[in-house]
């Protein structure tokens, strides 16, 4: 039997998704101690943010989307794209301004004179990543909602149930899968992300993978990189478990609040959305009035686009092969399935991997190819997801009629499948570009001596303590990270309607 064209290079897409975590077994098999005390406590450390975390999303988040959901609001699209909103803010550029805002000396009480408790350690962290996480509960949580028939809470109302009864006994246990697969994205973001532990200086797996890296104990770290990655697995195996419904199954409920809940609701979330979004616009603003424009290198700008662009482009020319093989077969899943692997790969752990692997391979050591490939690897699944949606929806029967016609696979491949194609392609092609410009811990870790980007300049004015220079990087990557979450919220829509 005659494979798919597409196998080899998917094969070998899912192999190079694989090295890094090769690679850490080698460099961990150096270190001295497996589990000590220390790492006791730097365990302690990320489950407490995790868990915190996850709670304060499901507190939040969960009351949004039935809001979003079912209650009746003037211009509900624009309040949903508000309560998703603080996912177009990277959640160390919400650690960034919060730690500068707060505290005493901070701007808040420089420029009101009002003095705020400082925001750092567990509790600043888990505030942080809480701001900036839970529209992932909350867009879980929708999904099943309106995937529910109104007539089994009306039946309830009928049986003298009140609303807040129905809510807890009939609607809330048929939404649980969502809030679970919401909290599951929650955690693994929790545990990958490197800059808001950094910056509010909790000693996290990925800030103290970080920390040994620059102590070039580079065994220490690749150790930790594997710690963390098997409760990463752990969760990845959870999540995989975990169906939720994605279809409508009826008439939605709809609820009619009078002007005092509405203003109760406005009173109990806005302060959620100004400290998520408004604070760091404020003080990024501030900070640009206070600053200008002059002491920021614009040439800083150029090289994260370039570099993104790059792998951009790499990263859709892998995709292409990797998406059709998954849909020619059981083993094309396979592979597929492994390169999503890289995604759940945090940057920090990714960047220790390709480091030592650089180390061996000295005309790769801190080159932007070696930079690219991480790009490639983290966010290949995002290329991948986007050029096979566009993929299933082809209709075969074009192919096979371009085939009886003559046409041999490569150009049935380049005149057909690619064009009716070509709009997942370039929209995968723009959310790795995205990804890639604002991705930090990678970049920091394998970026070329002198090579700064908007995310790790922001990174050097931190530890430097020029906050103001921070402003005009920042908003960039503020506007960068919208641009990316209406691609994936249009993408979203698009896939509704189809199907």
């Amino acid at each position: 039997m005659r494979l798919p064209a597409s196998y080899p290079m998917a094969l070998l897409a899912a192999l190079i998704t694989l090295t890094p975590v090769f690679i850490l077994m080698v460099l961990a098999s150096d270190a001295s101690t497996v589990f000590d005390s220390h790492n006791l406590k730097i365990l302690g450390n990320t489950l407490s943010l995790m868990g915190l975390t996850v709670l304060g999303s499901i507190l939040i988040g969960v009351p949004l989307a039935f809001i979003s959901a079912y209650v009746h609001l003037p211009f509900k699209k624009l309040w949903l794209v508000f309560f998703a909103a603080p996912l177009a803010v990277p959640s160390y550029i919400g650690a960034f301004t919060l730690y500068a805002a707060f505290g005493p000396g901070g701007e808040i009480n420089t420029v009101t004179g009002i003095e705020t408790p400082s925001m750092y350690g567990l509790t600043g962290a888990a505030i942080v990543m809480t701001l900036y996480t839970f529209p992932f509960v909350m867009m879980t949580t929708r999904s099943s909602l309106l995937s529910l028939d109104a007539s089994m809470v009306n039946a309830a109302r009928t049986l003298g149930m009140s609303m807040t009864q129905s809510v807890f006994k009939v609607i809330l246990p048929r939404v649980v899968n969502g809030i679970a697969a919401g909290s599951l994205l929650v955690a693994l973001y929790t545990l990958s992300d490197f800059g808001t532990p950094a910056m509010m200086r909790l000693d996290t797996f990925t800030r103290v993978i970080y920390v040994e890296y620059n102590a070039f104990a580079l065994g220490r770290a690749a150790m930790l990189s594997l710690q963390l990655m098997v409760i990463v697995g752990f969760l990845l195996l959870i999540e995989s478990q975990i169906k939720t419904a994605s279809e409508k199954q009826g008439r939605p409920l709809i609820l009619f609040p009078n002007k005092w809940q509405l203003s109760a609701m406005f009173v109990a979330f806005a302060p959620v959305l100004l400290l998520a979004i408004g604070l760091p616009l404020a003080i990024f603003t501030l900070w640009l009035g206070r600053d200008g424009f002059s002491s920021f290198d614009f040439n800083i700008a150029w090289n994260s686009a370039y570099a993104s662009a790059i792998a951009a482009v790499v990263a859709v020319i892998v995709a292409v092969p990797v998406a059709h093989a998954a849909l020619s077969g059981k083993a094309g899943k396979v592979m597929e399935r492994v390169t999503y692997f890289g995604f759940g790969i945090p940057g920090i752990v990714m960047g220790t991997a390709l480091v030592y692997g650089g180390l061996q391979l000295p005309f790769l050591y801190q080159t932007l190819g070696l930079l690219i490939i991480a790009y490639m690897l983290r966010f290949l699944p995002l290329a991948v997801g986007s050029v096979r949606t566009s993929t299933e929806h082809l209709d075969p029967s074009l192919i096979k009629s371009a085939r009886v016609l003559g046409a041999s696979p490569r150009e049935a491949f380049t005149r057909i499948t690619l064009p009716l194609t070509m709009r997942g392609i370039i929209a995968g092609a723009a959310l790795v570009f995205l990804e890639s410009m604002r991705e930090l811990e990678a970049t920091l870790l394998l970026g070329p001596t002198g090579f700064e980007t908007l995310s790790t300049y922001l990174w050097r004015v931190y530890e430097a303590g020029y906050f103001g220079r921070a402003a005009i990087p920042g908003l960039l990557l503020v506007v960068i990270s919208a641009c990316a979450l209406a691609i994936m919220l249009t993408g979203e829509k698009r896939n509704q309607l189809e199907h």
